[in-house]
């Protein structure tokens, strides 16, 4: 569905026909977008892997720190290339507080890198690379462009388009406004698009995908 589309299926189900509508088309324009973002997030819906913008970042030798791309939110794979080799090596994305455990001198040490940390927005390399090469990452991103006219179409799947509106809907009736604000609609539609999409993870998913994450099966007993 194009946003324009959307709008329209938004104004029918928010019984929006007056002239001038309730909700002026901008405010619905970033409405869309965030619905696209939190539908990606939580339902984890755009892999990347083949993007160089999003997958591949140029490595310094003496430099372990790097910005990671800012759509990328959870890693799943990390494997560094050596310039001049043909085989990639790869890293294990783990926690500071696991390589403070198993080699607490890990600051200082360089060489081939082993290991990975992501915080919010970088990634810290351990060992320090001493040579240059190129860092190729996989994982989950949010959609890389707003919707900003109404021919746009969102890049998650069109089978999810129509349950962006939900999203729009919440915001809509959420918004302090004493002719539109209705917490009870708004309630409604924010577990409509939870229903949909899922519960928002919190903000340490991405902890929770580190490889020396320890994982317990736990009985549960009738």
């Amino acid at each position: 569905m194009t946003l324009a589309e959307l709008i329209a299926k938004f104004r029918v189900d928010a019984d929006d026909g007056a002239i001038p509508p309730k909700w002026v088309d901008a405010s619905l324009f970033d409405w869309f977008t965030d619905a696209e973002a939190e539908a990606a997030i939580r339902g984890r819906l755009l892999h990347e892997s083949t993007s160089k913008a999003v997958c591949q970042i140029a490595i310094k030798s003496g430099a372990s720190g790097y910005a990671l791309h800012e759509s990328l939110y959870e890693i799943d794979y990390l494997a560094f290339l050596k310039n001049g080799d043909s085989t990639r090596t790869p890293v294990k994305l783990v926690s500071r507080e696991y390589m403070d455990q198993i080699r607490p001198c890990w600051r200082e040490e360089t060489g081939l890198a082993e290991f990975a940390i992501q915080t919010d927005t970088r990634i810290r390399l351990s060992r320090t690379p001493d040579s240059a090469g190129t860092l190729f990452i996989e994982g989950y991103r949010v959609p890389l462009e707003p919707l900003t006219s109404a021919g746009d179409e969102p890049e998650i799947h069109k089978s999810h388009h129509a349950q962006l509106v939900q999203w729009v809907l919440f915001r809509a009736f959420s918004v302090p406004d004493a002719e539109t604000m209705d917490p009870n609609r708004a309630a409604l539609a924010n577990q409509a698009f939870t229903n949909y999409f899922g519960e928002r993870p919190d903000s340490n998913l991405r902890r929770s995908s580190t490889e020396d994450t320890e994982h317990h099966n736990q009985a549960h007993w009738v």
